[in-house]
């Protein structure tokens, strides 16, 4: 029954599946796994893991492969019927159409997702599954979208962080009041957009939206229009070079302190840290209404762990994934990357993150809603264009238009 379900849900996609690419190796009882790696800021990290792992494995070869465009790559080998043994993917929209399509292992039962926390593992399964209840891939690694700010701002200018909308807005109101920028605007790159909106597509319309959009029976244009609105008020707190800055730029700025808050995701704390090595900052969930008990924290898997459904070698794969997913492994990680650990019970090494872990902790996250919205549908220069013109009912019938065109092709 999957393996039909992925082949006719692949096949509109260009996708076909089949077995995996893992072969033995030229030493008599040497088995290779083939590792699909997206990632090209962690390729040295992965070899020195693979190096450790190999160690305690000497039957074991592990080839680790990246190429540029890691999505497009991947799609190409499923058409060649050359599914990797085990694979790292961002947990998006292309994974939960993958997963959804049968493409990869349950590791329902398995220990390592047992040791998950629930909330991450929630938020990857929400993408997609291939049958209710199956497990398609393992957090390795987290991200969290939020207001970065700068502590020495805040300090200087007796601003306490933020737990509500309104006292977000009056913090904003004292910084430009002292002359300082509250929000650095980098709308050049337009995807920069999307951090923002993810804030309040999260946390304002009712939890069953996707399921209810899906299904026909609301629309962007019924709940959306609060989140147009503050959206729209964010921006309007940024500086005027918005539509002319880009992330590097915006990055550099803010370590500059040309700006109290910037709204990115966490993988942004090395970049600022690259303009400026000691510069003190935090980062907390945006607040979207007047009950701080009801803010959740947007939160992505940056990694997800897993493997072909039909690999050849599934105890050998296993072995790697079951290493990777160790409490030493994960968490080492996590501290070089400036990502969030997976694990129950771990907790950001990153100082800039340390008020996030009681969000992770008490299962308050949820997921990017951008990855419930195909790239197709075209969001990232909607919202750019929007933010030009600000003409709300144009933006949101747009967006049900282009959403529904996408949706009618793929379902």
């Amino acid at each position: 029954m999957i393996r039909s379900k992925a082949v006719a849900a692949l096949a509109a996609t260009t996708l076909l599946v089949g077995g995996c690419a893992g072969a033995e190796g030229s030493e008599a009882g040497t088995v290779s796994l083939d590792f699909f790696q997206f990632k090209p800021e962690a390729v040295g990290t992965f070899d020195r893991l693979i190096a450790d792992f190999e160690k305690q494995h000497p039957r074991i070869d592990v080839v680790q492969h990246h190429v540029p465009d890691a999505e497009t790559a991947l799609r190409t080998r499923l058409v060649k019927d050359r599914v990797p043994d085990v694979m790292t993917l961002n947990g998006n929209g292309t994974f939960g159409e993958l997963a959804s399509a049968g493409v990869f292992h349950d590791f329902s039962g398995h220990p390592a997702a047992d040791r998950v926390t629930p909330g991450v593992q929630q938020v990857l399964n929400d993408l997609g599954t291939a049958a209710p209840g199956e497990v398609n891939g393992l957090p390795f690694a987290s991200n969290a979208g939020g207001v970065i700010y700068n502590e020495d701002l805040f300090a200087r200018h007796d601003v306490e962080v933020p737990r509500t909308w309104d006292q977000l807005l009056s913090a904003a109101e004292t910084f430009e009041k002292a002359g300082v920028t509250p929000f650095y605007g980098t709308l050049a790159d337009a995807w920069t957009a999307l951090p923002v909106f993810n804030q309040f597509a999260a946390n304002i319309p009712p939890d069953d939206f996707w399921d209810e959009r899906r299904a026909g029976r609301t629309s962007f244009a019924e709940a959306y229009p609060d989140v147009a609105a503050k959206l729209t008020e964010v921006y309007r707190h940024t500086q005027k070079t918005r539509f002319a800055r880009n992330y590097d730029a915006g990055n550099k700025a803010f370590a500059d302190g040309e700006a109290a808050m910037l709204v990115q995701g966490s993988y942004a704390l090395p970049a600022i840290r690259a303009h400026e090595p000691a510069f003190e900052m935090g980062t907390f969930p945006m607040p979207t209404g007047d009950d701080p008990g009801a803010t959740r924290l947007v939160s992505g898997v940056d990694v997800a762990l897993t493997m072909g459904r039909d690999t050849e070698h599934p105890d050998e794969v296993l072995e790697f994934i079951e290493f990777l997913m160790t409490e030493d492994v994960v968490t080492s990680y996590a501290e070089e990357q400036s990502a969030v650990p997976t694990l129950d019970g771990t907790e950001p090494a990153d100082p800039a993150l340390a008020q996030l872990e009681p969000y992770f902790a008490r299962g308050r996250v949820t997921g990017f809603p951008d990855h419930q919205i195909p790239l197709a549908a075209g969001l990232e220069p909607l919202l750019q264009q929007f933010l030009l013109d600000g003409r709300t009912d144009a933006f949101l019938r747009a967006l049900d238009d282009s959403y529904d065109r996408v949706l009618a092709r793929t379902s």
